[in-house]
């Protein structure tokens, strides 16, 4: 099976995603973590399911809510009265693919207890550190859009997503569109049909890493870096991670096209998906016109 079937099936899931599709394909093969935002509805846990059906390994959905523990989350020793020791019971994120479903709305203690599940693939408990499979995803979803009995996402936690992707409600004739293909029955849930191994896309993964960065493609990556820390100002969360994680995502970009190399082209196209929503400010508004200069203001080599 191909990438270009995994394609067409989020484009069937959710119409007028086809954007949003091709974020998730990019994190998937730059092995990063994504957060999807958006208002309630509009398909964002519907796309994520979708994405974690469609590939090999094992699927774990986690819905946060303010009573949820980190336990219940990265697992939890039991002591075994038989045997006098303690076993490890490893939670759901001991998973390939793991859709944390509002991720906004549990406490900051259970948002920061996936940092090092997201950074290190790892989880330490009790002194002990457990290795998580590989590949190993996190797709989050967040209503941004009602704010009542959220947590706002910490800036370490969302400096560990490679992008965010925002979507919106779609336009009236797409709303239309959706409704006849429900009513005809052309839209519905797909129950785990895998159409990528994990041993196949841990192979396109690999391949990925082996495009092509050219020297003044890097330093153009740094310049947008430089731009935008300028414009927003040096508080703001443009990391050098942020960095890499757009150089990576760039160059899933260039492999999805067929190319064996990163073009300026295509760390332009992902910019704004990769630094969206590290810069914490308020108004969507300023962070689009911040990102928008910082592309405008750098010489494109």
């Amino acid at each position: 099976m191909s990438l270009e079937a995994l394609r067409e099936r989020l484009h069937q899931t959710v119409l007028g995603s086809e954007d949003a599709a091709e974020l998730l394909l990019i994190a998937l093969l730059a092995r990063g973590h994504v957060l999807i935002e958006g208002a309630p509805g509009i398909g964002k846990t519907s796309l994520a399911s979708t994405l974690a059906q469609s590939i090999g390994g094992e699927f774990k959905r986690i819905q946060f809510t303010p009573d949820l523990l980190p336990a219940d989350l990265l697992g939890y020793s039991l002591y075994r009265i038989n045997q006098g020791d303690f076993q490890f019971i490893p939670g759901p994120v001991f998973a390939h693919c793991v859709l944390a479903d509002e991720i906004n709305r549990t406490s900051p203690r259970v948002q920061s207890a996936l940092l090092e599940c997201m950074s290190e693939q790892q989880v330490t408990l009790d002194g002990v550190t457990h290795a998580l499979p590989s590949p190993f995803l996190v797709i989050a979803t967040q209503n941004d859009v009602h704010s009542g009995g959220t947590f706002p996402l910490p800036e370490p936690q969302l400096d560990r997503f490679l992008l965010s992707i925002r979507m919106e409600l779609p336009h009236a004739d797409v709303q239309t569109s959706i409704l006849l293909a429900h009513a005809q029955g052309k839209i519905r849930d797909h129950d785990g049909g895998e159409l990528l191994t994990r041993e196949r896309l841990l192979l396109l993964q690999d391949e990925v890493d082996g495009i092509f960065l050219h020297p003044s493609v890097a330093a153009y990556i740094t310049a947008l870096g430089d731009a935008l820390r300028r414009l927003a100002g040096d508080e703001q969360g443009v990391s050098v991670r942020a960095l890499l994680n757009l150089m990576q995502a760039a160059r899933a970009k260039a492999f999805l096209e067929d190319q064996r190399e990163v073009h300026p082209d295509h760390v332009q196209a992902l910019f704004s998906a990769v630094m969206r929503h590290r810069l914490t400010i308020d108004d969507r508004n300023e962070i689009n016109q911040l990102l928008q200069a910082a592309l405008e203001q750098t010489p494109v080599p």
